[in-house]
């Protein structure tokens, strides 16, 4: 696939999402995200408010599903999303049911490897289970005590070729990527730019970053798909 910047809404409130999403979309950002602090904070009745404000857009909903996953990939197909996230930590039996209610409902699955004893190995299960792409990801709790202990950590990097090699779907890479990181990920093999915290969010307290965050975004949409056009010839 072409390359493409997604926005991460990891924010507690409906307003101050909609309002980045607003920003990122200016900017250039293709998909949209509900992240995970923003589905805790406020549901179904986020993704809804995202859908109807932005009703083309791809809408990415970060359910880390870990169980009853049919029925939470049913619940945000209703609120407009267009692709779930279900953890490959999960029961296979979990997967199975959140790529079946997908299937079923015009939803896209990307599996998630956090945690997975080997990503590598994970990345195939969760394609080899029916998932649509694959997030490598490395966690935000890991990379936060290790780097408060003076301790070595792993970004998504690592490993990210063998992850690419190893699988057919499209891959993104998340967790912890600076700016350049982000923009170099497509040429890594993994299309999916995931513009987050602490780019776009203060990395601890989840709210909007202060700064030119707008000229930021619309300098990584012009570079990744400037990247994506010289990929493809077009």
């Amino acid at each position: 696939m072409e390359p493409v910047v997604q926005i991460s809404l990891d924010v507690t409130s409906v307003p101050e999402a909609v309002e980045m999403a607003e920003m990122a979309v200016r900017a250039g950002v293709d998909w949209i995200e509900a992240g995970t602090p923003l589905v805790i904070a406020e549901g179904m009745h986020g993704v809804r408010a995202l859908r109807e404000r932005f009703p083309d857009k791809p809408l990415v909903v970060d359910l880390k599903t870990m169980d009853g996953g049919g029925l939470e990939v049913e619940i945000m197909a209703r609120a407009g999303a267009t692709h779930v996230v279900v953890m490959g930590q999960a029961e296979p039996e979990t997967v199975e049911l959140v790529v079946r209610a997908g299937r079923e409902l015009g939803v896209e699955v990307m599996g998630d490897n956090l945690g997975m004893p080997d990503p590598v190995a994970g990345a195939r299960l969760l394609e080899e289970m029916g998932c649509d792409y694959v997030i490598h990801h490395i966690g935000y709790d890991y990379r936060t005590l290790r780097q408060e202990r003076g301790q070595p950590f792993e970004t998504p990097l690592h490993r990210l070729r063998e992850v690419v090699a190893a699988v057919d779907i499209p891959v993104q890479a998340v967790g912890g990527l600076n700016i350049e990181q982000a923009v170099q990920a497509p040429a890594w093999g993994a299309p999916i730019v995931v513009i987050g915290a602490p780019i776009a969010v203060d990395a601890h307290a989840f709210r909007a970053a202060s700064g030119d965050v707008e000229g930021i975004l619309r300098e990584i949409c012009v570079r990744v798909h400037a990247f994506g056009k010289e990929t493809t010839g077009s």
